[in-house]
């Protein structure tokens, strides 16, 4: 049996992100040993590519200032092993549930998942800054190891063309593939080459489909308001309502003139913009 311990082989190779030599631990921006290898450092061992975190050794003196150890033989290039892949889950609100997101991702075999409940209207997501700052890290450690982002549907990641075009962007330039697990187009994507062309389609697709529903409320609205079908004020906003109001809103009217004319109350109105997503 393999007795060389998991710190021993990460130590055969110099770290991406501290410079620490071989045969020596990694080491904070404080200039102490670190508490754990960096990610971009084991990942470098095919055998660790799916633990995503190694403990630096007692022997070490993790948090004590660091020295450079007796340096060992650099490891060869690593051969590239199974594809890591690092799962994303959203939904809007927390009345939401996320957990038939989160099984469908275990059942893909995700090696880590990532998960937050937020408007994709929010622009900063920190969960999946965290996912893609890991994979970059990954792809820098070791570029011939496939690195795969997997999500149920395109819709976890952005909610318009420019922002899944930046996406697509991001991901081609670190080299990380981009896996739906439902959808039409279910299954792995490159972002290099025609992989790109398949996220503008898809996006292109998806806001032909948003334009189509509001032009038919919109339409519908109107067909009722020259019959004197005005109604009075609901008690909640139905989906109608709601689209026509992210219509205004987006060209710059203000939700008390939208509220006013859709019979809503304003914290009503606002409540749920906020909570679409």
């Amino acid at each position: 049996m393999n007795t060389i311990t998991p710190a021993d082989q990460v130590e055969r190779h110099p770290c991406p992100k501290c410079t620490a030599p071989t045969g020596s631990p990694c080491r904070t921006g404080a200039g102490k040993v670190a508490s754990s290898y960096h990610t971009g450092r084991f990942a470098l061992v095919p055998a660790l590519k799916a633990e995503l975190t190694v403990k630096t050794p007692a022997d070490r003196n993790p948090g004590k200032a660091w020295k450079a150890e007796v340096a060992v033989p650099v490891a060869p290039v690593a051969v590239p092993g199974a594809a890591i892949r690092l799962g994303y889950a959203r939904c809007s609100t927390a009345s939401q549930e996320l957990q038939s997101q989160l099984d469908a991702l275990a059942r893909a075999q995700c090696t880590r998942v990532f998960s937050e409940k937020i408007s994709s209207r929010v622009k900063e997501r920190p969960e999946l800054e965290k996912v893609l700052t890991l994979a970059r890290e990954i792809k820098t450690a070791a570029p011939h190891q496939p690195v795969i982002l997997t999500v149920v549907e395109m819709k976890r990641l952005a909610r318009n063309a420019a922002e899944l075009m930046t996406l697509s962007s991001t991901l081609q330039a670190d080299g990380v593939q981009l896996e739906l697990l439902s959808g039409p187009l279910t299954g792995v994507h490159d972002p290099n080459g025609a992989g790109a062309i398949v996220f503008a389609v898809l996006a292109v697709a998806a806001e032909v489909e948003r334009e189509g529903i509001r032009e038919k409320t919109l339409e519908g609205l109107d067909t009722a308001a020259r019959k004197g079908n005005h109604g009075g004020r609901p008690s909640v906003m139905d989906d109608d309502k709601l689209a026509v109001a992210r219509a205004r809103y987006a060209k710059g009217e203000s939700v008390t003139a939208i509220a006013k004319a859709l019979g809503v109350h304003r914290a009503t109105l606002y409540r749920h913009l906020a909570d679409s997503a």
